[in-house]
């Protein structure tokens, strides 16, 4: 299905909503959204980060007016993820074109999209963790080495799919940092996703990948659903969001990974036993965050 103009507005709402509702990242689901719509692999990436690019600073900065951004952490981030994201659009034109790099795309994401849901998963599990066992503190000592790693393994992956900057950076800093609380991980996950964005947004544009007939109607409507999503969020109803965005993505995986449909049946019937679990237990608190 081709879309074009404005019929790309209801995908902003969508991902727009679910990123106000989850808080996971919009790359795992506008792109693979994209690319099924029949996007250019080039233009959908960009797309996506262009989108980022305007959404995340609003969250960032109510993070920053509360002071809980970990500033030092974020220059160290930067300072390894704004080149790396730039090499990462590079590397993603050394691919080739056409119908090879629509594959190679396909397949990028989809591993991209493993990690982020194996990411969302380690979180939960970090973040039990953390709140039984670990005494918290908003501003724990910078280990340099691997915080620049971080943002340089964060960077090629952003600027080649557009997917990582939350879902899978901020378990990276949960694992360095399992003493830093929870306001502050997230706001400085936030302020260091700005920068990161912005490098491999600006990339995509140096090399004319961007498409604003395609980013402008994504945030027309995304901007006002992420507001309305928050806000629902902040009510409670949201906890049947977070599972069923999971299921999504690992759907998407194994769509764009080339699985053959027994696998889907296998996967979808895994999700499905996996959601009435959950709904059982749904009096409990949930965790799930991206």
């Amino acid at each position: 299905m081709k879309l074009s103009g404005p019929g790309f507005i209801p995908v902003g709402i969508l991902v727009g909503f679910m990123v106000g509702l989850t808080g996971i990242g919009g790359g795992a689901l506008m792109t693979p959204i994209l690319l099924f719509l029949g996007v250019d692999p080039l233009t959908a990436v960009s797309s996506d980060l262009v989108v980022s690019l305007i959404m995340k600073p609003i969250g960032g900065a109510v993070h920053l007016r509360r002071g809980t951004v970990h500033k030092s952490m974020v220059r160290w981030l930067a300072l390894g993820s704004v080149p790396s994201a730039f090499g990462g659009v590079l590397l993603l034109r050394l691919l080739g074109n056409g119908a090879h790099l629509r594959s190679t795309m396909k397949h990028a994401l989809g591993v991209a999209l493993v990690l982020a849901v194996v990411g969302i998963a380690l979180r939960t599990v970090v973040e039990t963790r953390r709140s039984s066992s670990i005494e918290k503190v908003a501003r724990p000592v910078v280990r340099v080495v691997p915080t620049l790693l971080v943002g340089i393994v964060g960077g090629v992956i952003v600027g080649m799919t557009s997917v990582g900057s939350g879902s899978i950076m901020v378990v990276c800093l949960m694992l360095l940092y399992p003493q830093m609380d929870n306001p502050t991980l997230v706001g400085t996950d936030l302020m260091q996703a700005i920068p990161l964005v912005g490098s491999a947004a600006l990339g995509h544009m140096f090399f004319g990948d961007v498409q604003f007939a395609v980013a402008a109607p994504l945030l027309v409507g995304a901007l006002p659903a992420v507001y309305i999503g928050a806000r629902v969020s902040s009510g409670g109803s949201y906890r049947w969001a977070r599972p069923v965005l999971v299921g999504l993505l690992v759907l998407s995986a194994l769509q764009l990974l080339g699985a053959p449909p027994s696998l889907l049946g296998v996967a979808i019937g895994v999700l499905a036993l996996a959601g009435f679990v959950w709904r059982l237990r749904s009096n409990q608190p949930a965790i799930l965050a991206g």
